[in-house]
């Protein structure tokens, strides 16, 4: 759905980034010093973090990305957020995703704006001498996005594999770096955001009225990272505990496409199973002949208002409902706390994840928890202070 104009987009936003170079000063032998894109990169980064830092302590937030104006307007509050709550700390954004901090950079959708990846920002963080790092995942599931952050980008920076930093400063961060689990890392998170996600004003309502399908990204089906995929099908369940209206599927994960969650309200068994976890749900017909449809993702960016909401796209969530003879909405006019700076009351909108302060408060018990393993022997060590084989 409109991938093409993305990845061509994003085609010509690597190579862009790929070639170009900057001089940046004259050696001795008069001839032009070439200064890498990464090289200019880090040296904004570090610019960044001297500038801002205030305490020994830091908190890096890592989101995937997006290129969505409204996107940026929530991780503007979501960084706020945690600012007044973790006082003491300071208190960074990231993007995982290349794709998104190119395109955003080369200005698909709004005004450039840059963003820069996990492994700039702990380089400059452990330059500027944090004694104390906790990097904390914005992905809704264990699943691909955050395993690259976990096992990757915060293993690369305790094994100092650019040799950034000298052994002192690995020797004293040893045990005082963590990392912080996605939103539904846990079955029980999946009931916790169950209990939150039914308490909202605009959802409770919707439902009220009739289904209500929520729509998360998922993993592709062959790559079920720590069995995060399920994690939505719990979800499903704790929520129909409140009410048989609500549904859960997914963007990239056979079995939940839009198309099956129709043939869920339709009834009908459904058996799911990856590696040694199964899943089995009884669905009841569903007569309801109206929907509204929410967005499972931190931010409303590309999926939200192309794979969900757009009623141009007959593969969208809204179409396909609206042809299966749903009288189905994407967009709501009573969501009561938005973080797009530009919307105004009763506009039409769609909210993420992360725009609802209760969904915040799940994830901030998330960096809590990480916190309070720093110094222990659950916090990460480093190859200079890990015991020898």
């Amino acid at each position: 759905m409109k991938q093409i104009k993305f990845l061509m987009i994003a085609m010509m936003a690597f190579i862009a980034n790929a070639t170009f170079t900057a001089c940046s000063s004259d050696d001795d032998n008069g001839g032009n010093v070439v200064e890498s894109n990464y090289q200019k990169y880090q040296k904004v980064v570090n610019e960044t973090v001297n500038s801002q830092k205030k305490s020994e302590k830091v908190i890096l937030l890592v989101a995937f990305g997006s290129t969505w104006e409204q996107a940026y307007d929530t991780f503007d509050k979501v960084v706020e957020d945690y600012k007044a709550q973790f006082s003491g700390w300071d208190v960074y954004l990231s993007f995982s995703s290349a794709i998104c901090i190119n395109n955003a950079r080369a200005g698909e959708n709004v005004d450039p704006k840059d963003f820069y990846d996990p492994e700039h920002w702990l380089t400059a963080i452990g330059l500027a001498g944090y004694k104390q790092i906790v990097v904390q995942s914005l992905q809704v599931i264990p699943g691909e996005e955050y395993r690259r952050v976990r096992d990757s980008y915060v293993k690369d920076f305790m094994n100092n594999r650019n040799n950034d930093f000298t052994d002192a400063y690995m020797k004293s961060i040893d045990q005082q770096v963590v990392v912080g689990t996605p939103l539904m890392a846990e079955e029980d998170d999946a009931q916790a955001l169950a209990n939150t996600l039914n308490n909202e004003s605009d959802i409770k309502a919707a439902v009220s009225q009739g289904i209500v399908a929520f729509m998360g990204h998922g993993n592709p089906e062959g790559y079920d990272y720590y069995g995060g995929n399920i994690r939505y099908l719990q979800l499903e369940s704790y929520l129909r505990e409140f009410n048989q209206n609500y549904y859960v599927g997914t963007v990239d994960m056979d079995e939940t496409y839009a198309e099956d969650v129709l043939d869920h309200i339709k009834g009908g068994r459904f058996d799911y199973t990856v590696g040694a976890m199964g899943y089995t749900a009884n669905y009841e017909r569903n007569n309801s002949k109206q929907a509204q449809l929410f967005v499972l993702m931190s931010i409303a960016g590309d999926h939200a208002h192309n794979d969900m909401a757009d009623d141009e796209d007959p593969e969208s969530w809204y179409s396909l409902f609206n042809a299966d003879g749903i009288a189905t909405e994407a967009y709501e006019t009573n969501f009561t706390e938005p973080c797009w700076k530009k919307i105004k009351s009763g506009e039409e909108y769609i909210p993420g994840l992360a725009e609802r302060s209760a969904v915040r408060k799940l994830w901030m018990n998330h960096t809590r928890a990480a916190i309070s393993k720093l110094g222990t022997e659950e916090a990460l060590s480093t190859p200079t202070t890990a015991p020898e084989e």
